[in-house]
């Protein structure tokens, strides 16, 4: 019987959890209609930062897409297309992990964005890279086009407070340059 409470203590905070979270439908809806930003962390790139001699313009320096990661980002795009997203304004870290990632979504031309570009172990200023999403973000919001940017876990923890798992979908609602979490959509490997 003992046993039986403890379970039952602690599914009650994921139960708790469960309703708050919004309906994934009603999370594909806002993206539709353009009044929310998906921030994708890029998927699935095995290891941490970059190597020593890394460059930003030199694929074969960096920690790239794994066959996995290419492959869950397709399935991330056919989600998309699922839920009624066939075209989206997409931007990406000039990161070649972003990049591959946007373009495997296959929503559409991908812009490459610095201002998505990761702050990792020193690699630039937290404060200047939010603050370029962020004017990103109120500048293509209330074009009634779904907006999509694929960026790194620092960059979208800094828009969101959220931290991301590979490939995950941080939705936004947008109000000018005010972000508020409306949701997450768990896409997994």
């Amino acid at each position: 019987m003992n046993r039986l409470l403890v379970c039952l203590c602690l599914l009650l905070p994921l139960s708790a959890t469960a309703q708050t979270q919004p309906d994934e439908a009603a999370l594909w809806a806002a993206l539709r209609d353009g009044s929310h930003v998906a921030l994708i962390r890029h998927s699935l790139a095995p290891g941490t930062g970059d190597p020593p001699g890394f460059r930003v313009d030199d694929c074969a320096t960096q920690r790239n897409l794994s066959p996995v990661g290419r492959a869950q980002a397709r399935a991330i795009g056919e989600r998309f297309s699922a839920n009624g997203i066939d075209t989206a304004a997409v931007f990406s870290s000039q990161w070649c992990r972003c990049l591959d990632t946007a373009r495997e979504l296959a929503l559409g031309e991908v812009t490459p964005f610095a201002g998505l570009n990761s702050f990792f172990a020193g690699r630039g200023g937290e404060a200047q890279h939010t603050r370029a999403a962020r004017t990103l973000i109120a500048e293509q919001a209330g074009t009634g086009k779904p907006l999509v940017l694929v960026t790194h876990q620092v960059n979208i923890t800094a828009l969101s407070g959220v931290y991301p798992s590979s490939g995950e979908i941080i939705v936004m609602r947008v109000d000018g340059e005010a972000l508020s979490l409306a949701g997450r959509i768990r896409t997994g490997p």
